[in-house]
């Protein structure tokens, strides 16, 4: 695999159009899931979705990173400062556990038949690297870390195995299969 992977700008979008298909990744989410408030996620539309994930794409900051098996857009992670996304504000298991500025990784998506051969661990070294230029300190995620098999679209929030790869700790734990993890910009 000649894997790359780029933060998501206007001249990637069509590739990442290509890559989540019809249904905008998983149940026309287009990756707002976690930048919506229910209310809000509730009477937005598929397309809505869509369009609002494309009008970050063409922000000053970009909503995620997507990666690529040579020129084949393969890979996604939805990464940003916290407060970018809203559903976390009444999250019980993703609520804050100090009041430190952090970024947040929230959500996966990565091609079927590309699945679980690491690329979620590269996706997050990649999002550290592209959190560290845009001023973060603190990465933080919200893994699941299976009690049981869990079929791969329920996992689109990542393993706590792959984040202790890519060399996040875990800092706190509310729920027993969700822990806290985190990677410190300047342990590295």
């Amino acid at each position: 695999m000649d894997l790359h992977i780029y933060p998501l700008s206007p001249d990637r979008w069509n590739d990442l159009e290509m890559l989540f298909g019809p249904h905008g990744a998983f149940g026309n989410c287009w990756c707002m899931w976690f930048r919506q408030a229910n209310k809000e996620w509730n009477v937005s539309s598929g397309e809505e979705r869509k369009a609002m994930l494309q009008g970050l794409a063409n922000s000053e900051l970009a909503p995620g990173l997507i990666g690529y098996d040579g020129i084949r857009p393969i890979a996604w992670i939805s990464l940003g400062p916290r407060p970018d996304f809203a559903r976390l504000v009444h999250s019980r298991v993703a609520k804050p556990i100090d009041d430190q500025p952090v970024w947040v990784v929230v959500c996966f998506f990565v091609e079927r038949k590309y699945r679980r051969q690491g690329i979620t661990v590269e996706l997050l070294k990649a999002a550290v690297d592209f959190a560290r230029q845009h001023g973060a300190i603190i990465l933080e995620g919200y893994p699941v870390e299976p009690i049981e098999q869990k079929p791969d679209p329920w996992v689109y929030i990542g393993l706590a195995s792959a984040f202790r790869k890519a060399g996040f700790v875990e800092v706190g734990r509310r729920k027993e299969s969700r822990p806290i993890m985190r990677y410190f910009m300047e342990s590295k």
